[in-house]
């Protein structure tokens, strides 16, 4: 059961991720800076706050708390990055470290005791936990892709297609 949550999850997160990826394909360098107001975030700030918890939370996940010291939150949510390699550098960075932990557990690794900010949480919970803050970014990014995109091409089923789709 334990191995079957497992692969369900990753592949959970990779279709997240890849929900991700095809919005950015569909948005030319300057939108992925553009920001509703000043209180909104970018895509380019949504990737860097994802990437930033990633590296943060996954990295030796089992041996140290999920807030590292060296990581600076409050930073993630400034609009900085101009360059989109940039910006899929750090995206590829966060994936790599979070799905390379994930791969590296074990059914049995599901109970242990991890902490985020002193808090306890099972492997379980923490991935639980991880699965709804990505998905949530995430579908941020899929909105403000729909908002700034010149033409944008659905990642599901099309407006009025789903009796063609189900066909």
């Amino acid at each position: 059961m334990n191995a079957n949550y497992l692969d369900s999850v990753i592949k959970q997160f990779e279709y997240y991720k890849l929900l991700a990826e095809k919005t950015f394909a569909q948005l030319p360098d300057e939108k992925l800076i553009w920001q509703y107001n000043e209180d909104s975030n970018s895509v380019a700030i949504i990737v860097k706050h994802l990437s930033g918890n990633m590296l943060s939370r996954w990295t030796d996940f089992l041996t140290t708390d999920g807030e590292k010291a060296w990581r600076n939150r409050d930073t993630e949510f400034e609009n900085d990055i101009s360059v989109k390699q940039e910006m899929l550098d750090r995206w590829t960075e966060g994936w790599k470290v979070f799905l390379d932990a994930l791969r590296h557990l074990k059914g049995e690794d599901l109970e242990k005791i991890i902490y985020i900010r002193n808090e306890g949480h099972t492997v379980l919970e923490a991935i639980n936990r991880q699965l709804a803050h990505y998905s949530y970014h995430i579908g941020q990014i899929v909105f403000i892709g729909k908002l700034c995109a010149n033409k944008w091409e659905s990642l599901s089923i099309p407006k009025g297609n789903s009796k063609h789709f189900n066909a």
